[in-house]
């Protein structure tokens, strides 16, 4: 959906991976400043060495905690000057520097409250609960507090007087008026780091949404006692699950249904925010909001989407963006994280991207991991981002610009220069190539979040119980449930044989899941996807289409005959069915099947071990040439501007504690070859180029054919 209302040449649109002012395509690289955490005095100065960095934009977190004096009272500089606003962002403008309004109004930064007052914590009609009917805590520092809950209509009553006492000074500022060029709805909303699914939202408010939504999906209350086996009298008499407890297959339904409708609940919450904050007349510039981060920090699992679904929250807002704070040790988890945005995203954009640490963050690293980091992400096609924090304030550490506005020179050069080589090389122009998508299966990662047995909020207690507050195979039901093995197991196994032999041989490759609208596959020579017993109808019946329309779709260890539902579904079998078979062999014995399925290939392989040598020769029939490179663990990504032929930009990552002598090639002839961060030549070989890696190293090279 996009929120924006014609203005001739003066629309802002976020799409295709661009971030569009008027006719002028623009790079959104901003970093974050709270003006009410500094000094007034020291305002204009700070904002000049913002600029001095080579930042066009900075992001401003407007707390409502902060700003609300009493219920329906506010404070915008009459009180505090720190406070005002309106001034604030007027100085912005004088200085030729857009701005990102992030009004929650739920905004973490550390802040006691979260950025709320303290009544609407206390107040508890408005606490989420969790299985046992308590309140659901979120364990944060410096202290616990109650989750909210925003199933509850009081919330967003209460919501609404912020809302009116912040929205109009944001519409005086936005585009083309002012230099207010996007917004944040709300902040890293995760059910308050309760992932897990069986820590919240249980208040009575949140079951009857939970009825709701089972009504819709289902029409009939027959329908739903069909499918799960049961004979409820009405939808009212129906609960949430509380913890797993499913014993056969046909328990699954019930269990999964919950983590759809947690999914269903963060859309529908974020969606209710966004309409409120458009009809207050913020109506003229695109709307995102950030997910936390999908994924533990080893990257490359498939446990991807619950509960997050980027693309049916784009249904609602502009854009979504997942958040990065990470070290050059995390290298698969930041190129994981990245490549979903990109491969799933409209404008991939990362909200919080990181420049200093929170004063509890675990082993943060220091400048040169930032730097590593930022390379990474850009490497794998992030196209924005906000440095978190920029300016540096209480309760963060390490920023490049201190607060009285100073600046930690070690910390500036990494921003400064990442800026200007940006612009240099009009990144914002730039398209990563990528033949192959690989797609984690939203059907699986369901299943997997449904059976997990452990139920414990996360963030700060999971680092303390050496767990993850994500689904994995350490706390997950072993159970197969009648299937050939535990798909909720299994699912990751595959996911990591296709993402290891596609980075290890050098294939472009982006990321995404089955939730991906279906007119985007063809964009792709391949796409990837674990495959058991059961897929969803929708999803089956779109990759049909991708096939016959002439992609090659591979699939394993089988074709589903069962739906999400576990009713029959043979929709791809039995296309496979009628078209005409193709052993695909290794060492005089059968290791996939290939189909010729319309104008496309559908390809099954029968065993894990056999992934990476059927994937060669598939993705080579094809058509798709790989980049080359001398050494497994070095990860190479092409940048091209459509606009320009024969030039490339080119990462070359050594993301290992070892140093490489690294050859590269990227399947063209190059005639000249220079590093843009050193401004470098390097040598030309009959492959690509040759140059040293040391270790934890990413170069960039403008290659020219």
């Amino acid at each position: 959906m996009t929120s924006t209302k014609p203005l001739g040449d003066e629309r802002i649109v976020a799409r295709d991976h661009q971030f569009r002012i008027g006719p002028n395509v623009e790079g959104l690289y901003a970093g974050a400043v709270h003006y009410w955490r500094i000094e007034r005095d020291k305002w204009s100065e700070i904002l000049d060495k913002v600029c001095g960095l080579g930042f066009s934009a900075i992001s401003i977190y407007m707390p409502w905690e902060v700003h609300e004096i009493e219920r329906g009272k506010f404070d915008f500089g009459s009180i505090d000057p720190r406070k005002d606003l309106d001034a604030f962002l007027t100085l912005a403008e004088s200085k030729n520097l857009k701005t990102i309004a992030r009004p929650g109004p739920q905004i973490n930064s550390e802040l006691t409250w979260f950025g709320y007052p303290l009544r609407i914590l206390a107040d508890p009609e408005m606490q989420a609960q969790n299985a046992q009917g308590g309140r659901a805590v979120l364990t944060q520092v410096p202290r616990p507090i109650p989750a909210v809950s925003y199933a509850v209509d009081k919330f967003f009553d209460e919501t609404a007087l912020w809302f009116d006492a912040i929205m109009p000074i944001l519409a005086k500022h936005q585009y083309p008026n002012g230099g207010l060029i996007s917004a944040q709805v709300d902040n890293e909303m995760a059910f308050f780091f309760h992932i897990n699914p069986y820590a919240c939202d249980f208040s009575p408010a949140s079951i009857r949404r939970f009825r709701m939504f089972l009504e819709s999906k289902y029409g009939t209350l027959a329908e739903l006692n069909h499918v799960y086996g049961t004979n409820h009298a009405s939808f009212a008499a129906i609960d949430a699950p509380r913890r797993f407890t499913a014993e056969t297959r046909k328990d699954l339904p019930a269990q999964v249904d919950w983590i759809e409708y947690r999914e269903r609940y963060l859309i529908d919450c974020l969606g209710r925010l966004a309409g409120m904050m458009r009809e207050r007349g913020l109506d003229r510039i695109p709307l995102f909001h950030n997910y936390p981060h999908p994924l533990g920090p080893g990257g490359a699992a498939s446990g991807i989407t619950a509960p997050y679904n980027l693309m049916g929250l784009e249904e609602v807002l502009d854009f979504v963006g997942f958040d990065i704070y990470s070290r050059k040790e995390l290298y698969e988890h930041v190129k994981t994280v990245a490549s979903y945005v990109v491969g799933s995203s409209r404008f991939p954009y990362i909200p919080e991207f990181i420049a200093g640490v929170w004063p509890w963050y675990l082993n943060p690293g220091d400048e040169k991991d930032e730097a590593f980091v930022t390379r990474a992400a850009l490497m794998h096609g992030i196209k924005g981002f906000s440095r978190y924090m920029l300016v540096e304030r209480d309760r963060w550490l390490a920023s490049p610009i201190r607060r009285d506005g100073r600046v930690r020179p070690e910390n500036a050069a990494v921003f400064a220069t990442t800026n200007d080589i940006l612009r240099r090389y009009d990144f914002k122009s730039l398209r990563r190539q990528a033949d192959v998508l690989l797609l984690a299966n939203r059907d699986y990662d369901r299943l997997e979040a449904a059976t997990e047995l452990l139920s414990f909020p996360g963030d700060f207690l999971e680092s303390q119980l050496s767990l993850s507050e994500y689904p994995n195979f350490m706390t997950v039901s072993e159970k197969t449930f009648d299937f050939a093995e535990p798909v909720q197991i299994a699912k990751n196994d595959w996911f990591a044989a296709y993402y290891s032999s596609l980075s290890t041989n050098g294939q472009t490759f982006l990321l995404s899941d089955t939730a991906l609208p279906a007119e985007r596959l063809p964009l792709y020579k391949a796409v990837l996807l674990s495959s058991f017993e059961f897929l969803g109808s929708v999803v089956q019946a779109k990759l049909l289409a991708y096939v016959k329309a002439g992609g090659t779709l591979v699939v394993g260890p089988q074709l589903p005959t069962l739906n999400e539902r576990f009713a029959a579904d043979t929709t791809l079998a039995d296309a496979a069915k009628a078209a005409r078979a193709t052993p695909i062999t290794l060492v005089d014995r059968r290791a996939a099947t290939r189909y010729s399925v319309g104008a496309g290939t559908l390809v099954v392989i029968d065993s894990l071990a056999d992934v990476d040598a059927v994937l060669s020769v598939v993705l080579g029939s094809a058509g798709i040439v790989p980049v080359s490179k001398n050494h497994p663990k070095l990860d190479v990504t092409i940048h091209r501007d459509p606009a320009i032929a024969g030039k490339a930009v080119v990462f070359v990552a050594n993301p290992t504690a070892t140093a490489i002598d690294a050859e590269v090639g990227i399947g063209q002839t190059v005639v000249h070859v220079t590093e843009v961060w050193e401004g470098k030549p390097v040598t030309i070989t009959a492959i690509g180029w040759k140059d040293a890696f040391a270790p934890y190293t990413i170069k960039t090279y403008l290659v020219e054919a």
